[in-house]
């Protein structure tokens, strides 16, 4: 099993990075949690998850042992696959998970897209014991602040259709997100862009 890996980001987009160690590049499935906080052209360090079936082979990357360790749980969860894991770590940084389900919030659960009534219930019952287990406060993080540019919506967007949205919804939600926060993020212009969807 790949604990980590460490190496310069080649290649970065809002659902995957290449990282490159020893000459290979390998493809990482990201949150947009984590897209935030990696460059590309530095040297990461990217903790992995696989996901092994018989047609194929994927990693899952996070920038802490912390998220990973909230996408697992989460993974473990039936009905919860890696993408709708993927989906809740883009919508909810480690931190806000922890308060989510500790609280017992599962409105806030069931706007991320592929959760239902049930999933967002058996999420918050399986694992309202488990989710204090990883080191994580229950509170909410501040995000760091970040210029944003028209870049941030292009990529705001590209992140969205990717995650399974039409690509006219995707671009309608960016643009009224931007109207009123000319300065968000792109990991907060597709946190917010999910609870509209």
């Amino acid at each position: 099993m790949i604990e980590y890996l460490k190496g310069e980001v080649t290649e970065l987009e809002p659902t995957k990075a290449i990282i490159e160690c020893a000459g290979v590049g390998y493809c990482c499935n990201i949150s947009v949690y984590t897209y935030d906080k990696l460059r590309k052209g530095e040297v990461q360090k990217i903790y992995i998850s696989e996901s092994i079936t018989e047609d194929e082979h994927r990693l899952f990357g996070f920038i802490s042992k912390q998220e990973r360790a909230m996408y697992e749980l989460l993974t473990s969860v039936s009905g919860v696959g890696p993408n709708t894991a993927r989906c809740v770590c883009s919508s909810l940084s480690p931190d806000e998970l922890v308060a989510v389900i500790s609280s017992g919030n599962d409105r806030q659960l069931r706007s991320v897209k592929g959760l239902g009534p049930k999933t967002a219930q058996r999420i918050i019952v399986d694992l309202k014991d488990k989710a204090g287990t990883v080191g994580i406060a229950a509170a909410t993080a501040a995000t760091s602040a970040v210029v944003a540019s028209n870049k941030n919506a292009d990529e705001a967007i590209a992140a969205l259709v990717a995650l399974g949205y039409p690509q006219a919804n995707a671009a309608k939600a960016i643009a009224q997100l931007l109207a009123k926060e000319p300065d968000a993020t792109v990991q907060n212009l597709i946190k917010m862009g999910l609870r509209m969807m």
